[in-house]
């Protein structure tokens, strides 16, 4: 007797794989916009699912970006329950615009899915989403084009939280095959055609056919590879810089600036991101890491550093403060001297 298609069973292998280790009856929610990748997801799923007796649904998200979106969303739930998954659940949202169009698209979609997922509760529900490898080379690749660090070029993670991607070790041709194999009708997205949608479209039917043509084949497989080495260089950096907070001669509120110029570069750069994002400012582009930094390692008495969500980050004595702008004329000043000061022995270094 023969087995599965090759794509097929590769899909159904990365989605078994992915939740090895998870409950008997656990919920697994497979995030899907009818496209191949979620589609082929989808059915993996609903086939894993059978065989290890998880609870599998479906969220399908209506973003409204289309006159045509809802039949979208209605035309995705008829396929994914024509592979196999009887749970489904629709969710209309309302993008923004703040960060540009496919940003807050995205942070609609995922919040609309979290949402999902705890109103239905259950035991460890999951989310699966479809990212391939080619999504993850051309995250890479993004990330190269922006000059961003390490933690960017490390691309989508694998898991994040109780999101799980299964299928990062797959190419985009295997989910086209295994969807083809089972007889089911993905949406191919016109915002993915090259002329007509976001920067992400034309880097993928045009940069990276150009790379391939020149590189030869291996250039995706391989940026995926530098991604996930540079994913565990970047956890360990993390891992480090959360040591370093932990400093029983640190204070929740306000750090010696001596204290975190003696870091290393790489551990005190992540460590003054998670300062202010604790305190609630964020998210922190490397522009604003540079100015904390700036204000710890190149103090010539400049003012404070604005940060986003309304916080700022001023240097007062020595100390890094990070908080809510203050009225100036109010801050306590130490008797003949000024936060500036160039007597004060914490002022520039």
């Amino acid at each position: 007797m023969t087995g599965p298609h090759p794509a097929v069973a590769a899909t159904r292998t990365a989605v078994r794989e992915a939740l090895d280790g998870h409950e008997f009856g656990s919920r697994v929610w497979v995030a899907c916009s009818g496209g191949p990748d979620s589609l082929a997801l989808a059915a993996a799923a609903s086939w894993v699912g059978h065989k290890q007796g998880y609870v599998v649904g479906a969220i399908i998200v209506d973003h409204g970006l289309a006159p045509d979106s809802a039949q979208i969303a209605q035309r995705a739930e008829a396929q994914v329950r024509k592979a196999g998954i009887a749970i489904v659940h629709i969710e209309r949202v309302t993008v923004g615009r703040e960060g540009g169009l496919e940003a807050a698209a995205r942070r609609a979609r995922y919040e609309a899915i979290e949402a999902r997922v705890d109103a239905v509760g259950g035991p460890s529900p999951v989310i699966l989403t479809g990212h391939t490898m080619d999504d993850q080379a051309e995250t890479v690749l993004l990330a190269l084009a922006r000059g961003s660090g390490a933690r960017a070029l490390s691309g989508i993670p694998a898991r994040r939280g109780r999101i799980i991607r299964p299928f990062l070790s797959l190419r985009r041709s295997t989910t086209l095959a295994a969807c083809e194999a089972q007889g089911l009708e993905p949406w191919m997205d016109p915002m993915n055609e090259p002329d007509s949608g976001p920067r992400r479209s034309a880097l993928r039917g045009i940069v990276m056919p150009a790379l391939v043509e020149v590189l030869g084949p291996g250039v995706v497989p391989g940026l995926a590879r530098s991604a996930a080495l540079l994913q565990a260089d970047a956890d360990e950096l993390e891992r480090q810089a959360r040591v370093a907070m932990s400093s029983p001669s640190a204070s929740a509120d306000d750090w010696r600036c001596d204290m975190l110029a003696a870091l290393p570069d790489a551990i005190r750069s992540r460590m003054l991101k998670m300062l202010a994002e604790n305190k609630g400012a964020g998210p922190l582009t490397a522009a604003h890491v540079a100015a904390l930094d700036a204000l710890v390692t190149q103090y010539k008495g400049q003012g404070a550093v604005s940060l986003p969500g309304g916080f700022e980050a001023r240097r007062e004595y020595g100390r890094l403060i990070i908080g809510r702008p203050l009225d100036t004329s109010r801050r306590p000043r130490r008797p003949g001297a000024s936060p500036s000061d160039p007597s004060d022995p914490g002022s520039a270094q």
